[in-house]
């Protein structure tokens, strides 16, 4: 497959040496050597900020034909939350659209034009979220993140893949910036119109790849269990993933630690700031394990530090008060039916211990027989559940079941239960630990 370039990208390559060759797991493809792809082929689209843009847009969305390529710019550590901040779209026919979501309520004008449509996205799990903050939510999905690392390919970053299979070289430079910013700049805009240019002709490259290696199928069980998942519900005590706070060994510092985070993201959803830009994690911790009373012990504490953390010092000292004065305070850990970490095996359950440590060579083995990572053949954590407590009966059915209801795919059980089973079966002994030498 030809990929198109293009008409105002210019090759930098002599033209006696026009293709290179990427082959993976006997794929041979040749594709041009790369060619920077500084400029979108249509130009950089006007960004749609009124109600009659915003329908027009629309219209001309569902006039087009095949798939669509669709991406979401968050401003990650400059504003409060994961909300976009401009949604990018090009489906053949209709050309690429560049959306300001801040104007509207939400872009459910949008998801309409969209009933029907494949929706290719590149790591969707990132902007799936946000975009369904805005109405937005694929009927059908093509993640071309998940699609390379099915493929086996070595590289699965969007830039990576465009320059592997279609031979561009898209610049990533813009992918951190502060997208909440007014009006956008240009080379942003650009950007932004370059990450869905050629998102169509890379969902047919990696179809080959996938087809050539039988894994077609496994890709569409990915993409559909990613929908038919939805987005995860709000974490359980949120605070809990405060950078640093395993080093927090008493109750008492761990409610301060909860107290100053629950006041700074109120503080910082009310300002409409990213939390760690007021304080970052580590100056919590720090402060949680000084416990100091007094505002310039507050100030001296080491590593307390931030933005906000001079001019409200009183607000967090007050967390710490209140912390202070908690009759039932949180434990230090919530409950959990997950097994414990597998470096502990060995002395709490050497049997599970066995199990584990003979299954994973099998599912190594097949994964690069596969030529795909070893946790797309098989989420880790399901192997480590079923290792820790197998089912009584011991058997492939009942393997299977235990991998559905975790959440495996069918292509994953049919694959990984018949080796799984027969490890557990057949366990190995563990290898003896080496003697701890004397003094």
């Amino acid at each position: 497959m030809t990929p198109h370039i293009p008409d105002n990208t210019t090759a930098g390559a002599p033209a006696d040496d026009t293709t290179s060759h990427i082959t993976v797991e006997g794929f041979d493809s040749q594709v041009p050597v790369v060619i920077d792809l500084d400029a979108p082929r249509d130009g950089v689209p006007l960004v749609i900020e009124t109600q009659s843009g915003l329908e027009r847009c629309a219209a001309a969305i569902a006039a087009g034909t095949g798939p669509a390529g669709v991406d979401a710019e968050r401003a990650s550590g400059f504003r409060y939350g994961q909300r976009a901040f401009l949604v990018q779209i090009r489906r053949e026919g209709s050309g690429t659209w560049l959306i300001d979501p801040e104007p509207f309520d939400d872009l459910a004008i949008i998801n309409d034009a969209l009933k029907g449509v494949e929706w290719i996205l590149h790591a969707a799990s990132q902007d799936l979220p946000c975009l369904l903050e805005l109405g937005m939510w694929p009927d059908k999905l093509f993640d071309t993140e998940l699609a390379a690392r099915l493929a086996g390919l070595p590289r699965v970053g969007l830039a990576a893949v465009i320059e592997q299979l279609l031979g561009f070289g898209l610049a990533k430079e813009h992918s951190a910036a502060d997208w909440s910013t007014r009006p956008l700049p240009e080379p942003w805009l650009r950007y932004a119109a370059l990450d869905v240019e050629v998102l169509t002709e890379l969902r047919e490259e990696l179809i080959e790849l996938l087809l050539a290696d039988g894994k077609l199928e496994y890709a569409e069980q990915e993409f559909a269990a990613i929908l038919a998942a939805g987005v995860a519900p709000p974490r359980i005590d949120p605070w809990r993933k405060t950078s640093g706070l395993h080093q927090i060994r008493d109750r008492r510092q761990l409610a301060a630690v909860r107290e100053m985070w629950l006041e700074r993201d109120s503080l910082a959803q009310k300002r409409d700031v990213a939390p760690g830009r007021l304080l970052p994690d580590s100056a919590l911790v720090s402060a949680a394990k000084a416990l100091p009373s007094t505002v310039p012990q507050l100030l001296g504490t080491k590593g307390f530090h931030g933005r906000a953390a001079q001019r409200e010092a009183p607000r967090w000292l007050r967390c710490i008060a209140a912390a202070r004065e908690l009759e039932e305070l949180p434990p230090l850990h919530l409950p959990t039916n997950a097994p414990p970490p597998p470096r502990v095996w060995a002395d709490r359950d050497p049997e599970a211990a066995q199990r584990l440590s003979t299954a994973r060579p099998h599912l190594q083995a097949k994964a690069d027989e596969l030529n795909l990572p070893m946790e797309n053949l098989l989420t880790p954590d399901y192997l480590r559940r079923l290792a820790w407590r197998p089912p009584s009966d011991l058997n492939e059915e009942t393997v299977a079941a235990e991998l559905s209801s975790l959440g495996a795919r069918e292509w994953q059980i049919g694959l990984v239960a018949p080796l799984i089973t027969d490890a557990f079966l057949n366990p190995q002994p563990l290898p003896d630990k080496e003697p701890k030498e004397s003094k």
